[in-house]
């Protein structure tokens, strides 16, 4: 059985949600349709006229991609341009394209928090907070025979999370009345009868990003044909998302050896630097793509080096004084993420059984030759 456009990107939407995407990113589906079977996925950081002839000879009917292929409203589509053909090229082979960029960035187990692993950063947190998963108090009523149903599917749904423990839940017993009217079709009681029903109080905790998928949850599992409930927001901040990482090494390292960290770690044949690279690497920080803004962030967060691509001159003669050191090994070195997401869409559509294909891209989209 193959996977629907619509269920992929549900997929990707759960994993990093548009949500928490930057203002005015170009972001989700930027050309063709979903409303299709999908035999084959790719992942690609860019999409060129070479990643799209790769896209062709796998039999591609969807492209996931970081990089936008559409930054500005169109006015027209010229097919004599290099963008109007590959345009043309995508919608004759009936090759959607997806774009998760920021909100893939940012996102737990994202592009950061790949390159973060792969550079050996522990304990890491955003260097810039962007945005906070606001939390709800849920609280629904359930007859005493049906509790431990609805609450396995609240939980199941993304309820009850705080900090490191799950299935957070608080019950209490008391009595419901409720009288059903005419045209109802009651799951307990009589018409026109007031009843008085042992039910049980049932609360958690729900992110505002899952609050739909737990409220689907709760009324598909409770046997009520008119479902009582309410949400209250709490004064508590929940998950932070933010850009980049900073984070500790498990050992002290000189910035020479961190470096050739990141070439290794990122798959890179040379980097940029500025610093000593004498002095001692305790703390890093990473952020994929362009890292000019967030070096002084970087730094208040007690980074000794940050390892970013796009470096300016004066952003880093600025770095130098300001007494944190740079690796730049290019805005490339997110291609990390191709076979990041390949995986994790892969274990997905394995899990629900579907015999839809991924593949990460294997096209070299870095425009920079070193010679």
């Amino acid at each position: 059985m193959l996977a629907k456009g619509q269920t992929v990107i549900q997929y990707m939407e759960q994993f990093a949600p548009k949500s928490i995407a930057v203002p005015d990113d170009r972001i989700g589906l930027q050309l063709g349709t979903l409303q299709k079977d999908i035999r084959n996925i790719l992942v690609a950081l860019d999409v060129t006229d070479e990643v799209v002839d790769e896209a062709i000879a796998l039999n591609v009917d969807l492209i996931i991609a970081h990089h936008a292929i559409i930054f500005r409203a169109l006015k027209s589509i010229n097919t004599s341009t290099p963008m109007g053909k590959l345009y043309e090229k995508l919608i004759k082979h009936d090759i959607a394209v997806y774009i998760s960029h920021t909100n893939l960035d940012i996102a737990e187990g994202g592009v950061n928090d790949w390159m973060a692993d792969a550079l050996g950063l522990r304990q890491t947190v955003p260097i810039e907070q962007t945005s906070t998963d606001s939390l709800f108090k849920l609280v629904t009523f359930v007859p005493d025979t049906h509790v431990e149903g609805v609450r396995n599917a609240i939980t199941a749904a993304g309820g009850g999370h705080i900090g490191d423990y799950s299935h957070c839940t608080f019950i209490l017993e008391g009595t419901g009345t409720f009288q059903p009217e005419e045209g109802s079709e009651p799951y307990i009681g009589t018409t026109g009868k007031l009843e008085s029903v042992s039910e049980i109080r049932l609360e958690t905790v729900v992110p505002s990003s899952l609050r739909n998928k737990v409220i689907q949850a709760l009324i598909k599992s409770h046997p009520y044909e008119e479902v009582a409930y309410d949400l209250y927001p709490l004064a508590d901040s929940g998950k932070v998302y933010g850009l980049g990482r900073v984070g500790k090494l498990d050992a002290p390292v000189s910035l020479a050896q961190f470096v050739d960290t990141v070439k290794q770690g990122l798959d890179v044949p040379i980097v940029r630097v500025t610093g000593d690279l004498q002095r001692t690497i305790k703390k890093a920080a990473v952020l994929g793509g362009s890292g000019s803004r967030y070096v002084n962030q970087a730094l208040f967060k007690g980074a000794d080096v940050i390892v970013t691509g796009d470096i300016d001159y004066h952003t880093a003669q600025d770095a130098l004084m300001a007494g944190i050191a740079i690796i730049d090994p290019g805005h490339n070195t997110e291609k990390i993420m191709k076979s990041g997401l390949a995986e994790v869409i892969r274990k997905r559509l394995e899990a629900d059984k579907y015999d839809t294909q991924v593949h990460a891209s294997t096209i070299n989209t870095e425009p920079f030759q070193f010679v």
